[in-house]
């Protein structure tokens, strides 16, 4: 295991993310390594996995949704996921007491009692079952209809929950609205995990596809407790490696991957994207940046990054017009020449995904 400076860190976390090598051919295969693929902005979860996958296509992403091969629904942090089949039932099992925690507080402001939510869930299995995929204003209608009325708050509190506790989950998208099933009739419960087989296997996956990381660092991904955090790691420190550096302990895989050189490669990373919102810590792939700087204003929406060397070095933004998207950017460091056709590569990578022809500009004044 190297030296844990921020260059190491990068350029292993890199590798360990399927972003600088490749391995995966099958997105829910991807999606299980990464053990959970954050899935709140839908076209950016799509893409989180299009990067990963080269050559593939946005169809590609979809049919594998709706094969019901990748779930999405609300899990770590109470926060929409793209998970794989096998693994949703187990992980919701293991994250379901802080999931509840998180949301009871919400719950009880806005009147949603156990009755209130034993009756509403009567309804949404009433109106889903046998395959039901329904958006969320008819199943406001049928909640209305059985009086139980529910503004846009309460209904996001009411879904959320249902979700935590494996009753719903996302289906195939109705063009840009989400539709609602039963989480059960989409993905049967083949055999329920023991609670700490469910904490070693969670642990494990972080670690090994999010490695070098910290303790701390998977208390935020995951949503666990420190406790939980640390009695995860004991469960697996067999198959771990830890290195310790300033007080500060990362932890990952025993067997190191095969890191390549990513001086001159130019990665189009998605809004909110592992690579980031993974970590507590962003510091070594932040360097100097501070995190506002690829914040939209207002909103705290991260923006899709450009990264190189394991390092961001601008945000960037599509347009799409027709038969073509345009890429433009904004650069906090300027670009070398060879990293400019880099640049260009990628875009073109992208365009593939969309099955769109690509423009791209870089910030001339940041081109060196």
């Amino acid at each position: 295991m190297p030296t844990m400076t921020d260059s190491a860190i990068n350029q292993l976390r890199m590798a360990n993310q399927q972003i600088s090598r490749s391995t995966f051919a099958k997105p829910s295969a991807l999606v299980a390594w990464l053990g959970a693929v954050q899935g709140q902005d839908f076209p950016a979860a799509k893409w989180a996995l299009g990067l990963r996958l080269p050559g593939t296509t946005e169809t590609v992403i979809e049919q594998a949704i709706a094969d019901r091969s990748i779930i999405r629904t609300w899990a770590m942090r109470g926060t929409l996921h793209l998970l794989a089949a096998n693994d949703v039932h187990w992980m919701l099992a293991l994250l379901r007491p802080r999931l509840h925690l998180l949301s009871a507080g919400y719950l009880r402001r806005y009147e949603l009692g156990a009755a209130t939510l034993t009756k509403s869930y009567d309804i949404l299995v009433n109106a889903l079952r046998d395959g039901n995929e329904l958006v969320r204003t008819e199943l406001k209608r049928a909640l209305d209809a059985a009086g139980v009325p529910v503004h846009d708050l309460r209904m996001n509190l009411l879904l959320g929950r249902a979700a935590f506790d494996g009753l719903i989950c996302c289906g195939v998208r109705r063009g840009i609205e989400n539709t609602y099933t039963l989480l059960d009739e989409w993905v049967p419960l083949t055999k329920a995990m023991a609670r700490d087989e469910a904490l070693a296997e969670l642990t494990k996956r972080y670690f090994t596809s999010h490695g070098p990381a910290t303790l701390p660092d998977f208390v935020w991904w995951s949503g666990l407790t420190m406790a939980e955090a640390r009695t995860g790691i004991n469960l697996t420190k067999a198959q771990l490696i830890a290195e310790t550096i300033d007080g500060q302990t990362y932890w990952m895989a025993q067997a190191g991957p095969v890191v390549p050189d990513a001086a001159l490669a130019v990665y189009l990373l998605p809004s909110f994207d592992e690579y980031l919102v993974g970590y507590k810590d962003r510091r070594a792939a932040l360097g100097a940046l501070d995190l506002q700087q690829i914040v939209s204003a207002g909103n705290g929406i991260f923006n899709p990054v450009l990264v190189v060397d394991g390092r961001v070095v601008g945000t960037w933004k599509r347009t799409i017009k027709k038969d073509t998207v345009s890429i433009d950017t904004k650069l906090f460091y300027p670009l070398s020449e060879a990293q400019h056709e880099a640049f260009a590569q990628a875009s073109k990578q992208y365009g593939h995904f969309k099955k769109l022809t690509t423009q791209w500009s870089l910030d001339s004044t940041q081109v060196g």
